[in-house]
Parts: structure tokens; sequence; C-alpha cells
């Protein structure tokens, strides 16, 4: 299975693998086999009482067909987008930037399991077969994809941008964090200019200014601004 990489809005660069077709079915069946105890579990406990459809049984039944219904939902949103089944497959649902689906995306996913699941003679089984992420319409729709659990684990990272950061390396300025991609980018741009360029003092001011940093620990402008990018690089690094 081919990765598939995606750019953060921090150059970061990760990759992940897809989940095959067969993995994925995998992982719905043994959810649909939970779902299945919760009605065996009502079923057992409404005829062990007698079959009476007193108040007692109608929350029971309440409670049965919303753990049935909402069982996926909820998984994967307060699970970290992971139910049993994928667990059990070492499977994860994610945003195509790698980061967590929000409670949107996965209502949105939700309901349109309803179009391309099983009601729908798996129509959602022929537009993974047909994209290269193994999407489906919910999927397409919420910006989602489902991952191999390993993968994700070892994001592997990629700063085309910037110098690769030593495994010991530790910030100075925190306040960099606080920074823009577009004011990182900036000065990126700016230290491709000679040292002596008054455009790099102006702006390692503005910074200065910017950041409130009133005694900077490096002497030069240049080598100011690469320790902002570092610092920035290292923060940005912490929230993948």
């Amino acid at each position: 299975m081919a990765e598939s990489a995606f750019l953060t809005g921090q150059y970061v660069q990760i990759r992940q693998t897809p989940a095959s077709v067969g993995e994925r079915i995998g992982a719905q069946l043994i959810d649909w086999l939970i779902q299945g105890i919760f009605l065996y579990t009502f079923l057992y406990a409404f005829a062990e009482l007698g079959g009476k459809f007193d108040g007692f049984s109608q929350v029971g039944m309440i409670i049965t067909v919303l753990l049935i219904t909402c069982y996926c939902p909820l998984c994967e949103l307060f699970y970290h987008g992971q139910t049993l089944g994928k667990r059990i497959m070492k499977l994860r649902v994610v945003k195509r930037d790698g980061s967590l689906p929000t409670l949107g995306s996965v209502i949105l996913r939700w309901l349109l399991f309803l179009i391309d699941g099983p009601s729908m003679c798996g129509i959602g089984i022929l537009v993974m077969l047909l994209n290269n992420d193994n999407q489906r319409i919910g999927d397409i729709a919420a910006g989602t994809m489902v991952i191999k659990l390993n993968s994700y684990h070892n994001i592997q990272v990629s700063l085309d941008e910037f110098n690769h950061l030593s495994r010991d390396y530790r910030p100075i300025y925190p306040q960099a964090a606080d920074l823009s991609l577009e004011q990182i980018d900036l000065i990126s741009r700016t230290l491709e200019l000679p040292d002596d360029d008054p455009r790099v003092h102006a702006l390692a001011e503005k910074v200065k200014q910017l950041l409130q940093i009133s005694t900077p620990l490096e002497r030069s402008d240049d080598t100011f601004l690469w320790r902002i990018v570092k610092d920035y690089q290292y923060y940005a690094l912490e929230e993948i």
C-alpha cells in the first residue's frame, strides 16, 4: 500500500498508510458483532424478565438503541478516532492533515454511512476501490481517512524548508510558537539575504518587538532570526 503525504500548516510533512479495503471491512464486521452483542444482551434480559414491555424494559430498549446507533461516532470522537473494531485491526480515523477527527467530521461520516454502507449494496466499497486513499463517500465529504495505526505512531517528519533539528535541541524563545506560518516564511526568505543587508536588521528588531524579547542571547541579527525559526519548528513538531 502506497503512503499518502500531507503538508501541515507548519511546513511539516507527515506520511501515513491508508488502511486496505479488507482491513476496513474486518473492522466493520467486528463493530457489527459488538453491536449485535448489545442487542442480544437486551433481548436476553427482556426474555428473562418475562417479556413484559413495562417502563423498565422501555428504558432498556431506548438505551440499547442509542448504544447501537451512536456506537461508532461516540467511539471515534472519544476514543481518538477508533472503534473497538478499528482498535483490534490497528486502524484509526484521522483528518487528511493527520489530526484527530472533529465532532463535525465524525457526525458527517456517520450520517453518510447510510448512503455508502450496506444499505446501498456496498457502494462505499466501490468508491474505496476507485480512489488511492481507500476513502468511502463519508470520508471524502468529511475530509478524513482511515489509516494503519502503526504508521500513525511512526509519523515520518520531513522539514524540507528548514535544517533538521538535533534530538537534544532545546528552544530558547517559547514566544516563537505564537508566530504565524506567513511570518516564519518571511523570516526564512529574509535570511537568504546577505548578513549585512539592512532588511535583516530591521526584521530582527521587528521580531524582538513583536515577541517582547528585550535582550536576546544571540549577538548577530541573522543568528537570532535562525534561532526563532528553529524554536518555531520545535514547537510545531510538538503538535503532531
